[in-house]
């Protein structure tokens, strides 16, 4: 049987939100440098989110070094894409961590260098302030209001 893990970054790779969600916790937390810490719903609409509009476009992803037991896992995993604001390439070299709970996962820590993402997502900019809390807070405000707007959107009958 393939681990959680395994089968999340699988559906991941295939862009396939219902099969990663399958994967999660309904109390599940998430956690990364770009949206700060994001709960149950929130979490899971934001991989919707990702998948949705990466598909059609040149994202892809590769993932290893799975480590996982009853309770605990990790795993190493690399995006390859176009950031769509500018244009520009990034590979981001991406070490998580997870807690797992009846067999799903229940808390989700995505941890990579916000300095080197913001370099070569933004450029000039990102090399100015990349390494900066300023930039780190507003990114995470930017990236959860489009989070807002997309759950919004997504609840919307008309």
């Amino acid at each position: 049987m393939a681990s959680i893990i395994n089968k999340f970054y699988t559906a991941f790779s295939n862009l396939d939100a219902g099969a990663m969600l399958l994967c999660y916790h309904d109390n599940v937390t998430f956690e990364d440098p770009a949206f700060g810490t994001l709960k149950g719903s929130r979490a899971k609409a934001m991989w919707q989110m990702l998948c949705e509009s990466q598909k059609g476009k040149d994202f892809r992803i590769e993932f290893s070094k799975i480590i996982e037991d009853e309770t605990t896992g990790k795993a190493h995993w690399e995006a390859f894409y176009t950031f769509s604001k500018t244009g520009r390439r990034v590979h981001n070299k991406i070490n998580a961590e997870f807690r797992i709970k009846e067999g799903l996962i229940i808390a989700h820590k995505d941890q990579f260098n916000l300095y080197k993402w913001s370099k070569q997502a933004l450029g000039l900019k990102g090399f100015l302030l990349g390494h900066t809390r300023y930039f780190k807070t507003k990114l995470q405000a930017q990236t959860n209001k489009i989070l807002d707007d997309y759950i919004e959107k997504k609840s919307d009958p008309n």
